[in-house]
């Protein structure tokens, strides 16, 4: 009888995961330890935290906060290569370390993984010395460099994501080499070229708009541009908004962050905006959503989607949109139709017994998205009871 328990648990377990998945975010993970809350910072300044968050399987080797301070005399684009360094992509838990096969090994690290490394320079040979002293160092790593030990394990998700302490940052001629400022953007040029005209002079015409922007291209920013059809319809609303409305509208349109098309696909929540950065007092935030090909901005008065890449070269995204965006702090939110009131009980049970195995559900094509998971518990249940009466039998 334990062991048919033992495999129900086991049961439960596989289906609880399968029907949860696994997910994780870099940013929270580091927040629970303050002593590394300047690595933590910069993987969200060189929005390396991003690309790790969307990664299945990833081992992130942090640094305390005064291992940090040799980075002070970098700038942001080569921080941001060193850091990826320290970002395996595979999955290395403190046990499999201490089990490497003949004590080495060597690791892809984002740095190479990206194409950012020429040849084998983005790779990380990892040793295990007696005594369970394992060091890590970068392929490219001069011959006085001192190796970068493990210290602790600060976060395991096997096999997902593992967060490893190291004493020092690697040391790589490579990843530390300058990396060039972006080539200039003319960003009025590029957005009148493409679907954007009117948007390029409406921000043009803005100098505290136009300033913000520009300011911010450079360090990571993603504007939705509305294409000059969208702008022509908003403009009997724009005409009649007052200047600080006008200014918070404009910025409304701009993130303060670099997501590359790929990106939008792949993750939804809720992106702040330069709107929200000038009114301390007001949200200015938006949900972005994917649904297959298709990205979509829900600011809750109005939903718009992205039709075309305007352009898209790290730092700066800029993508054309079918509606301008209407914030909820600015106009009346649109509230979601109210559910139809369910059938009095009479007219249920009439329904009941009218029902049989023959009826045709085919035209109910917006199944709920949790449909399939009682469906798959059930057949894992059924599975497990099997097994336990077999088990029983046999006892």
């Amino acid at each position: 009888m334990a062991a048919a328990l033992y495999v129900l648990a086991v049961a439960l377990a596989v289906m609880a995961a399968a029907v949860e998945g696994k997910s994780y975010n870099i940013t929270k993970i580091l927040a629970a330890h303050p002593e590394f809350s300047k690595f933590n910072d910069m993987l969200s300044k060189t929005r390396l935290a991003y690309d790790i968050n969307r990664r299945q399987t990833i081992t992130v080797l942090a640094v305390d906060n005064s291992a940090m301070a040799s980075l002070d005399h970098f700038t942001l684009p080569t921080i941001r290569h060193i850091l990826s360094l320290h970002i395996l992509v595979d999955y290395y838990g403190a046990k499999k370390l201490h089990a490497l096969s003949h004590g080495a090994t060597a690791s892809s690290s984002m740095f190479q993984a990206t194409g950012s490394a020429p040849g084998t320079t983005g790779y990380v040979n990892i040793t295990s010395h007696k005594g369970g002293k394992i060091d890590f160092i970068s392929e490219d790593a001069d011959e006085s460099a001192k190796p970068s030990r493990f210290v602790k394990s600060v976060k395991e998700i096997p096999y997902d994501i593992s967060v490893l302490q190291v004493s020092s940052v690697l040391s790589s001629s490579e990843a530390e080499a300058p990396v060039p400022p972006p080539a200039p953007v003319n960003l009025t040029e590029l957005l009148s070229k493409k679907y954007c005209k009117s948007f390029a002079g409406l921000l043009a015409a803005n100098a505290d708009v136009f300033r913000a922007v520009n300011e911010t291209k450079d360090n990571g920013l993603t504007l939705f541009c509305p294409v000059d059809s969208a702008v022509a319809a908003f403009m009997p609303s724009y005409k009649n908004l007052t200047a600080k409305a006008k200014t918070a509208i404009l910025l409304y349109h701009a993130v303060p962050d670099y997501f590359s098309l790929q990106l939008l696909k792949s993750n939804n929540g809720m992106v702040t905006t330069l709107a929200t950065a000038s009114e301390s007092k007001k949200d200015y935030s938006y949900d972005v959503q994917n649904k297959g090909e298709t990205v979509t901005l829900d600011t809750r008065v109005v939903t718009s989607a992205v039709t075309a890449t305007v352009g898209d070269a790290e730092p700066l995204a800029v993508y054309a949109v079918n509606k301008f965006l209407k914030p909820k702090e600015l106009y009346k939110v649109v509230e979601a139709p109210a559910p139809a009131p369910e059938p009095s009980k009479k007219h249920k049970a009439a329904a009941d017994d009218s029902s049989d195995d023959s009826s045709d559900d085919s035209g109910n094509v917006k199944a709920h998205k949790g449909d399939a998971a009682p469906a798959a518990i059930a057949r894992w249940v059924t599975a497990a009871a099997t097994a336990i009466a077999a088990l029983t039998l046999m006892a």
